[in-house]
């Protein structure tokens, strides 16, 4: 016999809506609960409201993107990989502390390699070239 733990949602404020920000954290603690509880053996997509979340775990780090419910998963799956692999070859071998300290460096690796959700350059050689030369740039 095997037990599955109850998902309990987050509060909700009394009145049905909320600060923006507040909404943001809700969410993001929502979406987080959902990833990190999930079992492996379970794919790596989840239907959460009107997206898909698709998400990666390398090591104990996990990286989760929204998308269209008609989006394709596998391609987003190997965005994701991707920019794991970006983050690695920035910092050789990437790891949580890295992102933690450096992330404006990571924010401006995610720029190179998407803008506003779009993929916007596939070649790791190209989007870190670039990112070092706005880095000599500053």
């Amino acid at each position: 016999f095997f037990s599955t733990p109850r998902y309990v949602p987050p509060p909700v404020p009394a009145n049905g809506s909320g600060s923006g920000e507040t909404e943001k954290l809700r969410i993001e603690a929502e979406v987080h609960r959902f990833v990190t509880a999930r079992d492996k053996k379970y794919t790596n997509f989840i239907e959460y409201n009107n997206y898909k979340l698709i998400y990666r775990r390398y090591a104990g780090l996990y990286f989760t993107i929204a998308v269209d419910l008609a989006d394709n998963e596998l391609s987003y799956l190997e965005t994701v990989h991707l920019f794991v692999e970006l983050l690695d070859s920035y910092f050789s071998n990437v790891c949580e502390l890295d992102i933690v300290f450096n992330f404006n460096k990571v924010y401006s690796i995610l720029d190179e390699y998407m803008l506003a959700g779009e993929i916007e350059e596939t070649s790791k050689r190209e989007i870190l070239d670039r990112v070092r030369l706005l880095e000599k740039m500053e």
